[in-house]
C-alpha cells in the first residue's frame, strides 16, 4: 500500500531550518561517545570525511572500502570543481542564488530544504578544504580563482586543474588516515558489503566478504552510513570507475530502504565517444572545458568528413549558442546533452561513427595564447591526446554524452536517515539534493557537506534519541547476523552451482543488459521502449538464474564479484524502467518523448508528478511499491526552466 512519506523538515524561515535543527538537536556526552560505534562504508568524499569527522567527535568509527587504499575511491576521478557561494569574483553571487540554481537545474524536482542548506554549506567547505592544504588555483593576487560552470551566470566553481576530486579526496583521506593512527577509525580494506542487518527495526551491522580470500564477516554497530557512490554503472559503459557498484545501497534497499527516483539519470555531454565493442569504460573530459571550449558541429552533411580546420565559421554551426543565447555552451548537462545527440540524430554527428561533436578551443588559443589554455587545461589536453592520438592544440576534441552521475538513490530524510532507523546515506548514493538533474561541480560540494557538515550532527541526533536502547549492545553473535551471513552464503553456493553448467558469463548478460538500458532508459525514454526494456531485462534475469557460467576459485574468483553486482544491476535496471514509465512527464534528465515543447525541450507536470518516487522492494520478480513524497516550493515559484 502506498503511503506519504514525511521528510522531517524542520520548522521555521527557510534560512532557519537547518540552525534550528542543531539548536533541538539530542547530544551525546564525550564520555558516552566512546561507548557508541558507527560503520562507514565508502570512502569517497562523503564517506572519508563522515568517518573522520565521526571520529574526531570521539564515536569509534568502521570504515570500509573495496580498495587497497581509502583514497583510490572514485571521487578521485572528479576533474573540473567543487561549487562554493563565496562570491569572490564580485558578481553577484550568493546563498540564495547557489540555491536557486540548483533548485532550477535539477529542473523543480529537489526538496528546497535539503538544497538551501547545501548552499549555506558550501563557503565551510572551502574554508575547510584550504585549511587542510588543498592546492586550489589561484589569482596572480593569492585569491582563490573561481571559473563558471554549467547552469550558472557567475563564476563559483573554485579548482585544482583537472584534478579537483584528487585534490579534495587526498585532504579527506588525510583526516581520515589521522583518525586511523588516533585508533578513532578502524579501517577495513578490500571488503565488500553484501547485507545490511536489521535488529529490532533498527541498523545493527553489515555482512561483508574479503574480496582477496572470500571470507565473510560480520561486523556490527549502532549506525550504518553507506556513502557508496552511484549506479551509473549499470548501462555498463559509463564513466564511472570499474569497480563501482549498486550493491551496497541495493543490498539495503532489499532490507526495506525506499529506492528514490531510479530513473533520474544524468548523461554528461562531453565524454571521449565510444570507439567500439571492446571498451568497458569511457573517459570524461570536464565540463569545465566549455568554458573556453565552443561546440559545434558542420552545417552541411557534404563537410563532415572535412579537415575542420578547412570549415569556415559560416558553415559551422555553433547550436548551443544559437539555441541558448544567454548562457550559451554553459547550459546544464541534460540540455547540452540532448542537443549534441539530436546534431547526430539529424545526421550532423562528425568523426567515423557519426556519433560526436567538435569541442573546439581555436578561439580561445587565438585570445589567450596555448601556454593559458594548457596552464587551465593541461592535464585534460594530455589525456585526452594519450586516449584519441589527436592533439587538440591544434584539432577540436570530439565528444559525446555518456553516463556520469546518478541522481536517484537512497530516499533520505532532511537528517540524511532513510526510513530505516539507523541507516544513514551520504553522498551520491543518497536521492536528496540535485532532483532531476546535477549541476556540474556540485558533486563534491554534496560529498563534503553531507561528510563533513550534516552526519556528525544527524548521526549523534540518532545516537542521543535512543540511546537508552542502543547502550544495550548487539553484538555479531545475534540471530539477525547469524541469518544473514545464512542468506549471504546461500546465494553464493547458488551462483556457484547455476555458474557450472550455464553457457554466458557474467560479463556478456552485463554487457548486454546495459546496451538495453542505454538504448531504452538512456538520453530519451517512451512508453514502447520503456516495456521493451522491461521484457528484455526480464529474459536476461531467467538467463541469469539458469545459464551463467561462473569459473575460477569459489574465495578469488573476480566472476562471482561480477556475478553478484549483476544480479543487483538487473533488479535496478527493472526497477529504472519502471519509475521511468510511471513518470509521463519530462523533467531534466527524465526525458519523455511524449512530453515535450514543440521546440524539443523538457515538458513538466507539475501538477501531477512534483513528488519524489520512493520505491519499497516486494521481493524477487514482484512489482515495487511506490510511495511519494510531495515536493512543497515555499520559496521558489515553479516556472518553465529557460536557458535561452
Amino acid at each position: 500500500m502506498s503511503t506519504e512519506l514525511n521528510s522531517g523538515i524542520p520548522a521555521g524561515p527557510l534560512e532557519k531550518k537547518w540552525d534550528n535543527y542543531k539548536a533541538n538537536m539530542k547530544l551525546v556526552n564525550p564520555a558516552n561517545k566512546r561507548k557508541y560505534t558507527v560503520i562507514v562504508v565508502g570512502t569517497g568524499l562523503a564517506g572519508g570525511a563522515a568517518a573522520a569527522s565521526l571520529a574526531e567527535l570521539g564515536y569509534n568509527v568502521k570504515s570500509f572500502c573495496t580498495h587497497d587504499s581509502a583514497r583510490r575511491a572514485h571521487s578521485i576521478a572528479a576533474q573540473g570543481g567543487i561549487n562554493a557561494a563565496k562570491a569572490y569574483p564580485n558578481d553577484g553571487d550568493s546563498v540564495w542564488r547557489l540555491f536557486y540554481d540548483t533548485i532550477k537545474g535539477g529542473d523543480y524536482r529537489a526538496r528546497e530544504a535539503n538544497v538551501y542548506r547545501l548552499a549555506q554549506n558550501s563557503t565551510s567547505i572551502i574554508d575547510q578544504c584550504v585549511a587542510q592544504g588543498v592546492p586550489f588555483a589561484r589569482e596572480y593576487s593569492g585569491e582563490l580563482a573561481n571559473r563558471s560552470f554549467g547552469g550558472a551566470q557567475v563564476s563559483r566553481t573554485f579548482y585544482a586543474r583537472g584534478q579537483t576530486g584528487q585534490q579534495l579526496l587526498l585532504g579527506a583521506y588525510s583526516a581520515l588516515m589521522k583518525e586511523v593512527e588516533k585508533g578513532g577509525v578502524e579501517l577495513f580494506p578490500y571488503r565488500e558489503m553484501l547485507d545490511l542487518v536489521m535488529v529490532d527495526g533498527k541498523a545493527r551491522g553489515i555482512i561483508t566478504r574479503h574480496l582477496q580470500t572470500g571470507e565473510i564477516e560480520r561486523h556490527a554497530a549502532d549506525a550504518v552510513v553507506l556513502a557508496t557512490g552511484g549506479y551509473g554503472r549499470v548501462y555498463y559503459l559509463s564513466t564511472n570507475a570499474m569497480n563501482s557498484n549498486t550493491t551496497a545501497i541495493w543490498r539495503a534497499h532489499k532490507r526495506g530502504a525506499y529506492f528514490g527516483n531510479p530513473c533520474y539519470v544524468q548523461i554528461h555531454p562531453t565524454c571521449i565517444p565510444v570507439s567500439g565493442t571492446h571498451q568497458a569504460k569511457l573517459t570524461l573530459m570536464s565540463e569545465s572545458l566549455r568554458n573556453d571550449g565552443r561546440v559545434w558541429v558542420p552545417k552541411k552533411k557534404e563537410d563532415l568528413k572535412k579537415d575542420p580546420a578547412q570549415i569556415p565559421d559560416e558553415d559551422r554551426d555553433y547550436f548551443l549558442e544559437r539555441k541558448y543565447p544567454s548562457f550559451g555552451n554553459l547550459v546544464p548537462r541534460d540540455v547540452a546533452s540532448r542537443n549534441g545527440k539530436e546534431m547526430c540524430d539529424e545526421g550532423r554527428g562528425v568523426g567515423e561513427t557519426g556519433r560526436a561533436v567538435y569541442l573546439d578551443f581555436r578561439d580561445a588559443i587565438k585570445r589567450l595564447g596555448e601556454a593559458a589554455v594548457a596552464e587551465k587545461y593541461g592535464n585534460l589536453f594530455d589525456m585526452y591526446h594519450e586516449i584519441t592520438n589527436e592533439n587538440p592544440y591544434k584539432v577540436p576534441m570530439r565528444i559525446y554524452p555518456a553516463v556520469h552521475y546518478t541522481m536517484g538513490g537512497l530516499w533520505v530524510d532532511y537528517s540524511l536517515q532513510t526510513n530505516l532507523a539507523g541507516l544513514f546515506a551520504a553522498g551520491e548514493c543518497n536521492f536528496s539534493d540535485h532532483g532531476a538533474n546535477r549541476l556540474g561541480a556540485s558533486a563534491l560540494m554534496q560529498g563534503l557537506s553531507d561528510g563533513y557538515f550534516i552526519l556528525p550532527y544527524t548521526v549523534t541526533n540518532y545516537l542521543g534519541t535512543y540511546s537508552q536502547e542502543l547502550l544495550k549492545k548487539v553484538d555479531t553473535s545475534h540471530p539477525a547476523f547469524e541469518q544473514a551471513e545464512g542468506e549471504v552464503r546461500t546465494e553464493i553456493k547458488r551462483l556457484l552451482t547455476v555458474g557450472k553448467t550455464g553457457k554466458r558469463t557474467p560479463t556478456e548478460i552485463y554487457r548486454e543488459l546495459g546496451n538495453v538500458v542505454w538504448e531504452k532508459i538512456g538520453m530519451a525514454r517512451d512508453e514502447a521502449g520503456l516495456k521493451e526494456a522491461i521484457q528484455k531485462i526480464d529474459e536476461l534475469q531467467h538467463d541469469y538464474d539458469t545459464n551463467m557460467l561462473l569459473t575460477g576459485d569459489e574465495n578469488l574468483s573476480t566472476n562471482l564479484e561480477t556475478a553478484g553486482r549483476l544480479a543487483d544491476f538487473l533488479q535496478l535496471g527493472r526497477l529504472m524502467a519502471s519509475d521511468a514509465l510511471q513518470r509521463r512527464e519530462s523533467c531534466g534528465g527524465h526525458f519523455r518523448l511524449e512530453s515535450q515543447t514543440p521546440e524539443g525541450e523538457a515538458k513538466r507536470d507539475d501538477e501531477n508528478y512534483a513528488y519524489v518516487a520512493a520505491w519499497e522492494f516486494q521481493g524477487k520478480g514482484k512489482e515495487e511499491v511506490m510511495h511519494k513524497e510531495k515536493l512543497v516550493f515555499e520559496n521558489v515559484k515553479l516556472s518553465v526552466r529557460s536557458y535561452k
